[in-house]
């Protein structure tokens, strides 16, 4: 998720992997792949630098060690169900 701020100044967060396109006309309208449109305050150019910096943190925690605090380290399963 990455947060973005309306034009009206309230914030909430977007799901990036959702995310269709993003438009500069002259506003910033993200559309998501289901067909909802948000107008946003932050230019184009911040948006995917913030989609950048979540799919980098999620690459981060997955390669952590499994022993490390707060790790949240991907689990594979085996074929059979068990870790």
């Amino acid at each position: 998720m990455i947060r973005v701020t309306r034009l009206q100044g309230a914030t909430m967060a977007i799901n990036a992997e959702l995310i269709e396109r993003i438009e500069s006309t002259p506003d910033t309208v993200i559309t998501l792949v289901g067909g909802a449109h948000y107008v946003v305050a932050e230019p184009v150019e911040e948006l995917l630098e913030r989609i950048v910096e979540y799919r980098a943190s999620i690459i981060r925690r997955a390669n952590r060690p499994a022993d490390e605090p707060n790790s949240s380290k991907l689990h594979l399963m085996d074929d059979d169900g068990g870790g």
